[in-house]
């Protein structure tokens, strides 16, 4: 449907409306509290039913599939802008952790794409790139969906979207799910004495919503009212990176026609280059990290509300069958290395920390966390900070996947991604036995005794 300049205002209107109730749901409806559901997935999932792909009540406009496109380069550009980490040290233990998620990380695009090529592109005759839906969807997530699907959306594949945001969606589900499944049974072969109940959880993991006394605030004003709204200035920033990288793209695909180059990609770099040259000047003081991080977390569920929301059914059921063997092979690798390698590679409280991986390698980081608060309620193995130094081999990866593995694929070089990553896997895998990284034996030194508090 056709609103005309109204078509944002209309589509905004809904989706606000479906996060509304969305919220709502999570805070007073039991399943989705205990599942712990994003109010944005919640949305997503009511504007596919009441979208016009299902039941057709919601009158969105007929640019709803177009927004993720949008929103994905809004994300790294704020990705561009934002503070680089800092390691505070890079034991044996983390560089355990870290191997293991590069490992974990790796393996899902090489297995991916060699199923693609050894399967899916023979026998059911799918794209080049279906492979990529694996890892795009589960270690990537909605984001990483979303730039993957745009990048092979405007190379002509006008389902990508759709598959990636569906592959998305069943691994956030397989990792809340298999999650507590898995918390569930470590507690009941001992792998860990601290199994919380739900109802033990705080408030804000349960509900979604943080009660009086909780809260923090979501940045830091940095210029007066009298001149321009704080939140203004960080928006207009972001809005400014992101036309920044939509003009590169534009410009070089007047330079070179035949090639197409991702605007989020692009939008990426222009905050690198932004934030290089501002942090020569004093105007880098008045950019804002948590409020640049809240505006990129407000575009991300954004996107997922619209990514699950213009899903095409009928695409997915035609896809079925490679859909479903790519789901299995993605859940016994992430089994596998959680039930075999996991053991023999953490330091202290391996379980918390598998556990951990677990969460983000199927979606999301903050389903991380929740996992981890059922089996670590007072958070005592130290997981998330050691994860913080851990993930930083990690980052570069998953920005040089998302980016670069489609386009390889686009230019005919797939087998090369497949057996490329796939190495890197194995090479991440063995190294901690080579270097000695591996889990000394006894008991887990980071584990608080039985019977302690």
């Amino acid at each position: 449907m056709d609103y005309g300049p109204w078509s944002l205002v209309v589509d905004a209107g809904l989706i606000g409306g479906l996060l509304l109730v969305g919220t709502l749901v999570r805070r007073w409806v039991g399943p989705a509290q205990r599942l712990m559901l994003p109010a944005s997935v919640v949305a997503g999932f009511l504007g596919l039913l009441l979208g016009p792909q299902v039941l057709g009540v919601l009158p969105f406009s007929d640019q709803l599939g177009t927004y993720a496109s949008v929103l994905i380069a809004v994300v790294f550009a704020c990705l561009g802008l934002g503070d680089d980490p800092h390691s505070r040290g890079f034991g044996r233990s983390t560089a355990a952790f870290s191997a293991y998620s590069v490992a974990m990380y790796a393996l899902q695009v090489g297995l991916g794409m060699v199923l693609a090529y050894a399967l899916f592109v023979p026998v059911f005759d799918t794209p080049d790139g279906f492979g990529l839906l694996l890892f795009a969807g589960w270690a990537g997530g909605f984001g990483s969906a979303a730039a993957v699907g745009s990048v092979f959306g405007e190379a002509g594949w006008a389902g990508a979207s759709s598959l990636a945001f569906t592959s998305a969606t069943v691994g956030m589900l397989a990792g809340i799910v298999g999650g507590i499944a898995i918390a569930n049974w470590g507690a009941r072969r001992g792998h860990t004495d601290r199994l919380g109940r739900f109802d033990q959880l705080p408030a804000a993991l349960r509900t979604g919503l943080i009660p009086p006394g909780g809260r923090e605030p979501t940045g830091v004003a940095t210029t007066s009212a009298s001149s321009i709204e704080p939140l203004g200035l960080q928006v207009c920033l972001v809005a400014l990176i992101t036309v920044l990288g939509y003009g590169a793209a534009e410009g070089v695909e007047l330079l070179v026609p035949s090639l197409s180059a991702p605007v989020f990609v692009l939008a990426f770099l222009a905050g690198l280059v932004v934030k290089a040259l501002a942090r020569r000047t004093p105007a880098w003081e008045y950019c804002d990290q948590r409020t640049l991080k809240s505006i990129s977390g407000v575009s991300t569920d954004l996107l997922i509300v619209c990514g699950i929301a213009s899903i095409t059914p009928s695409l997915v059921a035609d896809y079925w069958l490679p859909l479903a063997l790519l789901f299995v092979a993605a859940l016994a690798l992430n089994l596998a290395m959680f039930r075999w390698v996991a053991p023999a590679v953490m330091h202290g409280a391996w379980f918390e920390k598998s556990l951990f991986t677990w969460g983000w390698a199927t979606g999301a980081v903050a389903t991380s966390v929740a996992l981890l608060r059922m089996v670590d309620p007072d958070l005592d193995s130290r997981t998330l900070e050691e994860f913080g130094m851990a993930y930083l081999p990690v980052a570069p990866l998953e920005t040089g996947s998302i980016a670069v593995t489609p386009l390889l694929v686009l230019a005919g070089l797939g087998w090369t991604v497949a057996v490329g990553w796939t190495a890197v896997g194995l090479v991440a895998l063995v190294l901690p036995f080579v270097f000695g990284w591996t889990r000394p034996r006894g008991p887990d030194p980071d584990r608080a005794p039985e019977g302690s508090a």
